[in-house]
């Protein structure tokens, strides 16, 4: 009997991609070469002070923390290694980076991220490759990082579980926390260099982990009805909660002018697994346009 693959599954249904970032401001990424348990802060044997503090973190402060290593690193519990700390929310856009030689120097790094480590100017690509959380993680995942590796070796990382198995292979790119899901290799690098450009791939385009999920549901289709894909426009200027699942956005388009977005949270129910260990039935949200108006 052939095994279920949630991100098989997902493809050939055809679920949505959009509005599917999970919220992030703040990222922290720590060099851990492994092993990698399935919950990564708590099961991956860091330091229990420090772990202890970095879960607190990712609940007080709207953030992620990830484990990372370089493709094809050898697993070997290291206790010390690099760290990076980035900044998604719009405007604010930064990576500082260090190196820690006891995790609990992590503790330092987010109780005043502002003051450790030095500015790094150069993105950060992070492929999920977290076959202990999912297994589709790690046979998608990997041979994507290892081609994006190949023409950005500084820049790419393996990392730790980032949300949404089934959209695998799942890339994220820091600082501005894009999220892209269904990436092949042989996508991968081309979608880097959009990023660098400043542009966007709508058709991967899973959100922005610093917006809320229906402003990217409203960015999506803004930037659908006019082909606009650089990553800075359509700002969201306004958000007001309209109804219990209703929201009505108010953009910036490129122009100045204003374009208000409303969209529709609605449940949908499947008869499969979200990911390969998951229950038999299952739900999740999309957006629907309700109207857009320039």
């Amino acid at each position: 009997m052939r095994k279920f693959r949630c991100a098989t599954a997902a493809e050939l249904a055809g679920d949505p991609l959009e509005a599917t970032a999970p919220p992030a401001d703040l990222w922290l990424l720590v060099e851990h070469a492994g092993p990698w348990g399935r919950h990564a802060i708590t099961e991956s044997k860091l330091q229990p002070s420090a772990a202890i503090a970095l879960a607190a973190w990712t609940t007080a402060s709207r953030a992620r923390v990830a484990l990372i290593r370089r493709p094809g690193a050898a697993h070997r519990n290291r206790k010390s290694g690099r760290w990076y700390l980035a900044d998604a929310r719009p405007g604010r856009e930064g990576i500082r980076s260090g190196t820690y030689t006891d995790e609990n120097q992590l503790i330092d790094v987010i109780a005043d991220h502002g003051r450790h480590g030095e500015p790094s100017a150069e993105p950060i690509y992070l492929v999920c490759t977290h076959g202990r959380h999912d297994t589709c993680c790690a046979l998608r995942g990997r041979p994507v990082a290892n081609a994006l590796a190949r023409a950005f070796p500084h820049r790419t990382w393996e990392c730790t579980h980032v949300g949404g198995d089934r959209f695998a292979a799942n890339l994220v790119m820091l600082p501005h926390g894009i999220y892209y899901g269904q990436v092949t290799p042989r996508e991968a690098v081309d979608l880097a260099k959009q990023y660098q450009a400043g542009a966007l791939d709508l058709e991967r385009l899973r959100g922005r982990s610093s917006l809320p999920a229906p402003v990217q549901a409203a960015q999506h289709h803004a930037r659908l009805a006019s082909g606009e894909t650089s990553i800075d426009g359509y700002p969201a200027v306004r958000i007001d909660q309209t109804a219990p699942t209703e929201w009505r956005v108010l953009l910036a388009a490129p122009d100045g002018r204003p374009v208000t977005v409303t969209v529709r949270a609605a449940a949908r129910a499947v008869s499969r697994p979200l990911t390969c260990a998951g229950p038999a039935h299952d739900r999740f949200r999309i957006f629907e346009l309700v109207d857009l108006r320039r």
